[in-house]
């Protein structure tokens, strides 16, 4: 099995202040989201993951957030088995994050 590859948040941060090419996508439930999430941040929540996969493009650099990392890595992972190539996990999911949020 592939490693999932883990990114710091402020990797995650560099990233976006470079404008780096890479869709962060948020699997945390509604009312997680309702907190705040990373500017430009796609919802999926994890439970719609499977449905949601198949209009991604794989070929697209994805890094998957939640609120502590646990059920984002299992996002990664699932991802990495549907052909994804580029999944990374955030470390320490929104609980690390001391970045700019949007409501």
């Amino acid at each position: 099995m592939n490693q999932i590859k883990e990114v710091t948040p402020q990797e995650v941060e560099n990233k976006l202040e470079e404008n780096e090419e890479f869709t962060i996508i948020d699997v945390r439930e509604d009312e997680e989201v309702a907190e705040g999430m990373i500017p430009g941040a796609r919802h999926i929540k994890l439970g719609d993951i499977p449905q949601s996969v198949d209009q991604l493009p794989k070929d697209e650099s994805y890094v998957m957030v939640c609120r502590s990392g646990r059920r984002s890595m299992n996002a990664s992972e699932f991802m990495k088995e549907k052909g994804f190539s580029d999944v990374s996990n955030m470390e320490g999911g929104m609980l690390k994050w001391n970045g700019e949020l949007v409501f």
